[in-house]
């Protein structure tokens, strides 16, 4: 049964940093793509960034690009989520999420496997 489980979130302050993790057991995803998505109160959710687990490429959404890095780490079994200069826009709950694919996707519906989600907040 694969299980991703995320953490890492909290409060922080705007301009501050937060570091995501999502630790993937159940199978590998070493042929797959894995990614982060954010849902705020009251919006759908939507694309943070995804890699390509055997390639390491990357994509990011606009607003965070510059901002967050993704990265795996092949002996832990996860990915990252490295977040710099945190905006209040950027308060949501983040997901972890998987896809038996290859592509860099941006929906959500490409993806099969979830997280439960981690809060992070940014206090202006």
């Amino acid at each position: 049964q694969v299980q991703l489980v995320e953490s890492g979130g909290g409060l922080v302050q705007a301009g501050g940093s937060l570091r995501l993790s999502c630790a993937a057991s159940g199978r590998t995803f070493s042929r797959n793509v894995l990614g982060w998505f954010r849902q705020a109160p009251g919006k759908e959710r939507e694309f943070v960034a995804a890699i390509r687990w055997s390639l390491g490429f990357t994509r990011y959404a606009d607003s965070v690009k510059g901002r967050f890095t993704i990265s795996r780490d092949n002996a832990k079994n996860t990915v990252d989520l490295q977040m710099n200069s945190l905006k209040p826009e950027d308060t949501a709950v983040y997901y972890c999420a998987a896809s038996d694919g290859v592509g860099l996707t941006i929906s959500p519906h490409t993806y099969n496997y979830w997280g439960q989600g981690t809060q992070v907040t940014v206090s202006s």
